[in-house]
Order: C-alpha cells, then structure tokens, then sequence
C-alpha cells in the first residue's frame, strides 16, 4: 500500500518542485475558483476528507515554522524540533516547546475550525462523514468539537517517556515548575539550562524516565498506524479539502495528489497557490476563516 510505503520517510523532507506527479495530471486546467460549483459538488459527498495545515491554526494565533516564526531567539525552528536537538540540548528543546505549548492552550478555535467541526456534526445526522487529517500539532480542531480526527504529526498535549515509552495526555500548564516563564522566544534572551532531572519526568511507577513531546519531530518517521488510516480515507473519501497548507512538508503533501489521481474532485482553500494548486479541481484564494465556513455551510438540499 502506497502510504505504508511511505511510512518510512522521515517528516521534513522537502521537494518543492511540481514535477513530482507524471501523467495526466501535469495537464489539469486551471483551478476552478467557483464557489456555486464546488457547492454542488459538496452536497452531493457522502465521504469528505480534509487535510489541514498549520495555516489554520496561524488564524487562532498559533505560530508556523515558516516566516517569521522560522526562529526561535537564534536557532531555526526546524533545528529544534529534532530528535538530535533534544539529545543534546533538552532543556532548549523543552523551552521551545514550552513556548508553543503555552500559546496553543491559550488560543480559541478559529472560523475554520468551527466551521470544520460544525460540518462533521451535520452531516453525521445525515449518513455522511466527515475526517480531518491535520498536520497541527495543537488541540484546536478537538477544541471546536472535531471527533473524527487523525493527527499524523503527534500532539504537543502529550507527551512520551523516552525511557519506558508511556504516552499520556498533557495540559499542565507550566508542564513542570522549572519551565515556568521560560521560553520567550527573543534573541537576546538567554538559555535556561535547566537540569535534565528538573525537566518534565515520567510519573509512570518506577520510571521517572525523561519526557518530551509526543509529536514527529524532523527527521523522524510517522507512526504507520495513523498512516495505514489516513490511507483508508484516502481510498473511500470521495471529495478532499486541503486547508492551510504549504504542501511541502512530505509525506502530506502528496495526499491531495494521490487523491486526485483517483477523479476525486479536490479543493485547496489557502491565502496563496502552492506548488500542488494544479493538480486540484478548485483553489479558493483567502483566509480560510473566511471561505471555509461558506464552502462547508449547510446546503439548501440538506434535510433540516
């Protein structure tokens, strides 16, 4: 199977280019940025996909790794969030994280989100179903009532015990009494350098191994259960959505693709083109807390 595949690449791999797909669909026309036909496309879908990227979450306030967010005081974000980083240096890793933990659990769900969640209770009431498949690591989408939910990247609300394995869900905020008020992401702000014993522990019996975020960090493979469910949906699902997402970060970006390979009508919703715009049968260009909620609105020949 195709994703089980690729359960072996690594999360960051980029490839930028568009000539990644061959075949017919190097000559798909033009996007179509007509609400009214994706419409009635969306009314008649008994199975919707939607794949989310931290586009979404930016809505809510929630920092990307790209822009202006691509450092964190002097380091690249993507520096850190590697299994290297925190082998060597966990305190600066766990104040990174800190630091993006503190600012998820205190955001809302945005327009997106709720129109998202909104949808799946909807349609649920009429035999459809709706998944999201999100690159987000936050707990936005759970937040604004999103029940079937796969998160191929982890959660930053858990966390995993490098020594015995244990995964526990974890909202503690600080997450433990060393990270408190640290983590200000500003240049000149200086390393805490907290001993790895005063970082957050196991509190599994015996254990009191070292924890750190259960989310893929760069370089890592994805978990090949969550892999082998997303490509269920990929073969069942017969319209997709890709929201907020740059489409670089593999294996995710070649969902929507493969997807289209199959006829399935695909929407990109997102503020700019990406490098895989053409392959879908519409793109809508905005903030998706703007378009989204439209696209996804109850249709005039849904059952009330």
């Amino acid at each position: 199977m195709l994703l089980q595949n690729r359960a072996v690449i690594a999360l960051g791999l980029r490839i930028c280019s568009t000539n990644v797909l061959k075949g017919p669909l190097m000559d798909t026309a033009r996007p179509n940025s007509d609400m009214s036909e994706f419409r009635k496309v969306f009314s008649k879908a008994k199975h919707i996909a939607i794949i989310t990227g931290a586009g979404v979450s930016a809505e809510s306030g929630v920092p990307t790794f790209r822009g202006e967010h691509e450092k964190w005081r002097k380091w690249q974000s993507q520096d850190l969030a590697s299994p290297e980083a925190f082998s060597r240096t966990p305190s600066r890793v766990w104040e990174f994280y800190h630091y993006r933990r503190e600012l998820a659990l205190n955001r809302k769900p945005s327009a997106a989100h709720l129109a998202i969640a909104e949808c799946e209770a909807r349609l649920k009431k009429q035999g459809r179903s709706v998944v999201v498949i999100t690159q987000c690591t936050d707990d936005l989408h759970r937040q604004a009532g999103s029940k079937h939910l796969l998160k191929i990247h982890g959660s930053l609300m858990e966390t995993r015990c490098v020594s015995c394995g244990h995964v526990a869900v974890n909202k503690r905020s600080p997450i433990c009494a060393a990270l408190k008020d640290k983590g200000a992401p500003d240049a000149d702000v200086a390393d805490a350098q907290i001993p790895v014993d005063k970082l957050p522990r196991c509190g599994e019996r015996d254990c009191r191994g070292l924890l750190r975020p259960n989310v893929v960090f760069f370089g890592e493979t994805m978990d090949s259960h969550i892999l082998t469910k997303v490509e269920e949906q990929m073969e069942t699902c017969d319209l997709c959505l890709v929201v907020g997402t740059s489409s670089i970060v593999y294996p995710a970006a070649m969902f929507g693709p493969q997807i289209a390979s199959r006829g399935v009508p695909v929407a990109e919703f997102n503020t700019n083109t990406t490098p895989k715009t053409e392959y879908f049968t519409f793109h809508f260009q905005g903030p998706c807390g703007t378009t989204l909620p439209q696209a996804l609105a109850q249709h005039e020949s849904e059952s009330i």
